[in-house]
């Protein structure tokens, strides 16, 4: 067998790849640019729906979130220590101009990424009434990265192909509890490629 000739330069390494791994570079550097997880596209259930999971609310009570069924769900990974934890005042903002028009804002609080939301469940309660007057729901604290410790709700929306790459990662549900966007933590609730999205899944059927 001849020897591999050397690579000259980083145009000889592109064209000795085969495309198959140059696209998955390419995803990959997409996605960082983006401010997201990338993940294996899992066989997702089509018939599956984010309104078909139970969790527990953030005072530790079961929540059926079949009961935002027919809604637009606007799901947040939610921090209290975190450069981008002003976005309360937006998210807040959102639930109470669009809550009487069929948006459920959903906040779920993680320490995932920097160790930023380390408090108790009551601590997290406290901080987000006292300080942004917090009234949309609040749910226990989840673990959003892939893994065996990986809350179920993170689980179904792994099936996007995105998971948050930080804190304040947003996806956009449909009435029928389709995942229908992503937008990572940059994209604030005042973005109107956010406002854009939830009108969209507000006017669907």
């Amino acid at each position: 067998m001849s020897p591999t000739p050397p690579v000259n330069s980083f145009k000889d390494l592109l064209m000795k790849l085969r495309p198959s791994r140059l696209v998955a570079l390419v995803a990959l550097a997409s996605a960082a640019l983006s401010g997201r997880t990338p993940v294996a596209h899992a066989a997702a259930d089509p018939n599956a729906s984010f309104y078909d999971l139970k969790t527990t609310t953030l005072d530790g009570k079961p929540a059926d979130l079949g009961q935002y069924r027919g809604k637009v769900a606007l799901v947040v990974n939610v921090a209290s220590k975190c450069g981008y934890t002003p976005q309360y005042t937006g998210l807040e903002k959102l639930h109470r101009e669009l809550s009487s028009k069929g948006v459920a804002v959903l906040g779920f609080p993680s320490n995932d990424f920097g160790g930023q939301e380390p408090g108790t469940a009551a601590e997290i309660q406290e901080f987000c009434r006292l300080k942004y007057d917090v009234t949309f729901p609040l749910f226990e604290k989840v673990v959003t990265k892939a893994g065996p410790s990986q809350s179920p709700i993170y689980a179904f929306l792994a099936t996007s192909g995105s998971l948050p790459g930080w804190n304040f990662g947003k996806y956009v549900i449909g009435k029928d509890g389709k995942i229908v966007g992503f937008f990572p933590s940059k994209v604030t609730p005042e973005s109107p490629e956010l406002r854009a999205a939830i009108d969209k899944a507000l006017a669907a059927n």
